[in-house]
């Protein structure tokens, strides 16, 4: 009988294995010597024991999950347990205990860091959605808004996964959110081309009238309408573009027509007036002349009587001067009143019933401070002396000033 300390083979050829629960018989041998059996039995056992620690080596370098360790543990296991192999059993048994124990921790590790990673991808999420909930109830800028929605739909796809249940819950909102948005969009545009069609049908009626004026030959009345026609354009705010231009279009080819022939007939005017401003100018160059050079207001206003019968008769004056030259005739007409005014305020009884109280007040107040000066110095008041005087200066100054004006207005 052939003995190895984990096994023998008896003199009959079969072959034992020993472990904790006592001999097992893994096989029997009969081609060659007993060494040769152990041999072989020892090579299954240091199969086992390579897969042991390959096992151990995946558990302690690679991220194999704790489920897939327990599951190739307990294969390994009973592949130990019923191995027809020579060898430590037993301690391969130990080994794959203690491997247990570490797939176990992995379990737990596993778990913990599953559920901070779905806690995670959980806030990622609710971020999304509460980001999309807010585009769908305050956005008005609808590209800008469509934009970032389907932004926030690529970060859902891209974000990590949560839980069943969370997901689930957190993607009927995205996609409440979503609806909503795409919902008030509609109704928007719905009612911008209501209010577009609305804004179409004035600017028709717009133009119609601005067609119905085009060859109208009353300039001043026309022209005003034209200008009311204008405002309700601008008031009446925009159809879809190419309503709007085709109307825009049409509006202002009939005003053109109506400006042009306008033009047309004051320019003709204007030339057939041009005489008058010659006429006109040598008026106003006369006038500058010789009013400016008279003193006398009456004779300056009668003067100017003859100017503006002769300014009257020179007759219409082309558009491009009048207002210049009715202007500089206007200013002279100006002058003349500023001049009448002030010889009426000159020569007025009121202004010389104002002159003479100024000079009456002033007297009064040199008098009553001539006698405070004289009591002043026979107390001997050197305070008193100083400030009478001084007062006095000032209003003999004064009336020297209201007795000057007086004598003008007298």
């Amino acid at each position: 009988m052939t003995t190895d300390p984990w096994g023998r083979v008896d003199d009959d050829g079969t072959v034992y294995v020993r472990t904790s629960e006592g001999e097992r018989v893994v096989g029997s041998w009969q081609a060659g010597e007993p060494e040769e059996a152990l041999a072989f039995f020892r090579q299954k056992y240091d199969a086992l024991v390579t897969q042991v620690e390959l096992l151990e080596k995946r558990l302690r370098s690679t991220d194999l999950s704790g489920g897939a360790a327990m599951s190739s543990i307990s294969k390994l296991r009973s592949q130990v347990e019923e191995a027809n192999a020579v060898g430590d059993l037993d301690a391969l048994s130990r080994r794959l205990d203690a491997l247990s124990g570490r797939a176990e921790e992995r379990k737990v590790e596993q778990k913990q860091a599953q559920e901070q990673a779905r806690g995670q991808a959980r806030e990622i999420k609710e971020r999304i959605v509460a980001e999309a909930e807010r585009v769908a109830v305050e956005t008005t800028h609808w590209k800008t808004g469509g934009e970032r929605m389907l932004q926030l739909i690529e970060e859902w796809k891209k974000a990590p996964r949560a839980d069943r249940p969370t997901e689930q819950a957190l993607w009927k909102r995205m996609s409440a959110a979503r609806n909503s948005f795409s919902k008030r969009r509609k109704a928007y545009f719905a009612g911008l081309d209501q209010q577009r069609e609305e804004v179409r049908a004035e600017k028709e009626r717009i133009v119609a009238e601005a067609e119905a004026l085009s060859s109208s030959e009353e300039w001043g009345p026309t022209a005003r309408a034209y200008r009311d026609l204008m405002q309700r354009w601008k008031s009446s705010g925009r159809a879809d573009r190419a309503s709007e231009d085709r109307l825009w279009a049409r509006f202002k080819a009939a005003q053109d027509r109506f400006f042009d022939a306008r033009n047309a007939v004051f320019a003709e005017r204007d030339a057939e007036l041009r005489v008058n401003a010659d006429a006109k100018e040598r008026i106003l160059a006369e006038a500058e002349a010789e009013i400016s050079a008279i003193s006398d207001p009456r004779r300056a206003r009668s003067r100017l009587r003859d100017f503006q019968e002769a300014w009257e008769e020179a007759g219409e004056l082309p558009r491009d001067v009048r207002d210049q030259l009715e202007g500089s005739f206007r200013r002279i007409e100006e002058n003349v009143r500023r001049a009448e005014d002030a010889e009426w305020e000159r020569t007025s009884p009121e202004a010389r019933a104002r002159a003479q109280a100024t000079v009456d007040q002033l007297s009064s107040a040199i008098g009553s401070l001539e006698a405070k000066l004289e009591k002043a110095r026979e107390r001997g008041d050197a305070r008193r002396i100083r400030e009478h005087e001084d007062a006095l200066a000032a209003r003999r100054s004064w009336l020297a000033e209201a007795e000057k004006a007086l004598s003008e207005l007298s």
